[in-house]
């Protein structure tokens, strides 16, 4: 599929992707989120991973028979673990990247800009998209988000952010960046920003 009208907006853990995410949205426009179909994939796909990851993935949860991947532990595994994440990948990409051609098709036949959030998209190269925006920051902002919002030491930060493309590789690729190395505010103002030329682009 050729998707003429969408942008892809791209980042790294913890590079606030998802609070421009949420921005873009509040300014009207429609953005389909990798993560939130992945989430439901997974769900969805339970059995396939536990039979590659074992029942030692699930949550601990005594009251509820229904199988409940347990995200954290899963990535522990993935993350310190290349074959690992392959395998997981290879049971959830082609899930996700159908569920995403199929809400794009809908926006494509509107004619109007969209975005779709695809974290791993300079990675995977799956989406033949021609404008693209980055979410940057540092990577010691990285860390210390990561630390503290997912209550990690450094060394597992570490982990989860290299097993990705590094920020600075991504900046090179990218058709526009924004800069999330400050306040809340100062985001907005960049994305208010980079809205503002966004007519610029011949989509």
């Amino acid at each position: 599929m050729n998707f003429s009208y969408a942008i892809a907006l791209s980042g790294g853990i913890a590079s606030g992707k998802s609070t421009v995410a949420s921005l873009l949205r509040l300014y009207g426009y429609y953005v389909i989120c990798a993560d939130e179909i992945s989430h439901q994939i997974l769900e969805s796909s339970a059995k396939e991973v536990i039979e590659v990851f074992g029942k030692e993935i699930l949550k601990e949860d005594l009251e509820d028979s229904a199988l409940k991947i347990d995200r954290q532990k899963l990535g522990a595994i993935v993350f310190s673990n290349k074959e690992a994440r392959m395998k997981l990948e290879s049971i959830l990409h082609p899930k996700i990247k159908d569920e995403i051609t199929s809400q794009a098709w809908v926006q494509e036949r509107k004619g109007i800009t969209y975005f779709i959030d695809i974290p791993l998209f300079f990675e995977t190269n799956h989406y033949t998209i021609k404008h693209s925006l980055l979410v940057y920051t540092t990577k010691d902002l990285q860390i210390e988000r990561l630390k503290i919002r997912n209550g990690l030491n450094e060394e597992d930060a570490l982990k989860r952010i290299e097993a990705q493309m590094p920020l600075e590789h991504k900046r090179t690729l990218a058709s526009d960046v924004i800069e999330n190395s400050g306040t809340l505010e100062e985001l907005q103002s960049a994305v208010e920003s980079y809205l503002n030329g966004l007519q610029k682009l011949k989509i």
